[in-house]
């Protein structure tokens, strides 16, 4: 039972970082970390927006959960707010924190991001940028490339249906075999 608990306290601290509010210099070094990466700094260079999560939390013991708020750029021009909230089953256990970055390839992919409630599909994943970061950094628990540190972070990452996703782990510990998706919503400034 005590093993319980100390899992259910460590989901819940997870969980509390990313719902506590992110400063504006947050968001901007959360941009320029991931920019710096080799390959998202590329797809950043000719991206025509962006939704950028300085931090969300992950945590689960069976039924897991994750959520992390965020702001949408358009040409680099802040026009609105986003969260994100994902509800995972299967074999997981522990907590970790993660910046995610969503690269919009053009007008059109923006758009349809930002007509509200938004969320990714099966074939939806995301690249992880930092070493370390295990094997299993997706939106669905499919597999990601992993090299580099977050100043020197090298990886491999393209559109997939005008959009290209990017995390940047913070810390914790996590192991999962789950199927889960990410869900967005989206208010404008």
């Amino acid at each position: 039972m005590n093993k319980r608990l100390f899992f259910s306290a460590l989901g819940l601290s997870v969980l509390s970082l990313a719902a506590t509010p992110a400063w504006a210099d947050q968001y901007q070094n959360t941009i320029k970390a991931f920019a710096k990466a080799e390959q998202s700094g590329k797809i950043a260079e000719t991206a025509y927006g962006y939704a950028v999560f300085p931090t969300i939390g992950k945590a689960g013991f069976g039924i897991g959960g994750a959520y992390g708020q965020g702001r949408v750029y358009e040409k680099g021009k802040h026009i609105g707010n986003t969260s994100m909230t994902q509800l995972s089953v299967g074999f997981q256990l522990g907590g970790q924190g993660f910046s995610q970055i969503i690269y919009f390839e053009d007008q059109a992919a923006l758009k349809t991001f930002t007509k509200g409630e938004f969320e990714f599909g099966a074939e939806a994943s995301a690249v992880a940028i930092t070493a370390g970061a295990g094997a299993k950094t997706s939106t669905t628990g499919s597999s990601a490339q992993i090299s580099g540190d977050r100043e020197n972070a090298k990886s491999v990452g393209a559109y997939n249906h005008g959009m290209a996703i990017f995390t940047l782990p913070q810390g914790g510990l996590m192991y999962e075999a789950t199927v889960s998706g990410q869900k967005f919503s989206y208010k404008k400034k």
